[in-house]
Order: C-alpha cells, then sequence, then structure tokens
C-alpha cells in the first residue's frame, strides 16, 4: 500500500499537475528594477581607460558602470587609469603611483571634472563605494548643498575627502 502510494505520488511529482488542456497564462505583474544608486546605464558611462579590462576598476576590478558616480580617474606615464572610488584612487597612490590630472565624476551630470573643482559630500546616508563612508562629487556647491540637504553628509573639498578616504588604510 505504501509503496502504491509512493509511486502514485512520484509520478504526480514528475508529470506535474497540468494537462495539455490548460495553458500557462504570463503574470501581469510589472517588473521592479532595483538599481543602486552608484549605478548608471552603460550608455550614460564614460570610460577613460582602454583595453579589454576598460570596465573595471583599474585597483579592485569592480565594475565602473555599476559604481560609476563614485568613479575617479587619473593619468600615469600618459596611460588613464580608471577607479571605482576615492578609495580605489588613494590605495594606488599609497603604492607609489605618481598620478596626474586626477578627475572624479560630477553626479550631476555625470562627467568628468577635475578633483580640484569638486565639492565632495562625504557620510550622506546614501551607500559608500569600497568603503564605510559615502564621497559624492559634484562641480556645483548649489547641486552639493541640494544633495546634502536631502541625504545628509559634510561638503569638504577633494583634499579633506581624500584624508578621509586615507583612513581606511590605518
Amino acid at each position: 500500500m505504501v509503496k502504491t502510494l509512493l509511486v502514485s505520488l512520484s509520478l504526480v511529482l514528475m508529470t506535474g499537475c497540468s494537462t495539455s488542456l490548460h495553458k500557462a497564462t504570463p503574470h501581469k505583474t510589472k517588473k521592479t528594477v532595483h538599481r543602486m544608486f552608484q549605478s548608471v546605464s552603460k550608455e550614460k558611462a564614460v570610460l577613460l581607460q582602454k583595453g579589454k579590462d576598460k570596465e573595471s576598476c583599474h585597483i579592485c576590478g569592480m565594475n565602473l558602470v555599476k559604481f560609476y558616480k563614485t568613479n575617479h580617474a587619473a593619468k600615469e606615464n600618459g596611460i588613464t587609469h580608471q577607479y571605482c572610488s576615492i578609495h580605489c584612487l588613494t590605495k594606488d597612490i599609497k603604492e607609489g603611483a605618481e598620478l596626474e590630472n586626477p578627475q572624479v565624476v560630477d553626479v550631476s551630470s555625470l562627467k568628468f571634472i577635475p578633483v580640484t573643482e569638486a565639492y565632495y559630500v562625504v557620510g550622506s546616508k546614501k551607500p559608500a563605494t569600497m568603503s564605510r563612508v559615502s564621497k559624492y562629487a559634484f562641480k556645483s556647491l548649489d547641486n552639493a548643498k541640494a544633495f546634502q540637504k536631502k541625504y545628509g553628509g559634510k561638503i569638504v573639498d577633494f583634499y579633506s575627502a581624500w584624508q578621509i578616504a586615507k583612513k581606511d588604510f590605518k
């Protein structure tokens, strides 16, 4: 009796509960896409470095498009390196890289700007990249203030943001 029940049950499980008379109907649910704040579409990202690994951070290998809003870039011996964050830029410098023309993505325009022209909002409620403390850059002080008002944090210049990033390595 038990054997017959197990055989019957296994046949139902293997064949399923539907027959050819029943057709599956697609669910009409709206797919919600949750994108990380740091991410942009591939079309909006500007990749400055060249080569087969141009979409990967020069230091940690993380996807640059996924963490685009915290991207930094700089040249070393005429070759442009792109980083997922100020953390990885700092690590490269700490390891002896002699970088020139450091740049950062302006969160508002998604364009690279010189770090010396950026206002960084440090410690906002938005997620950090490669650190516990978030650091987002803006070309416009007004845009930095609007971001700060909405998400918190402190507005600083590049040098101050860099000093905070260096604490990750102590």
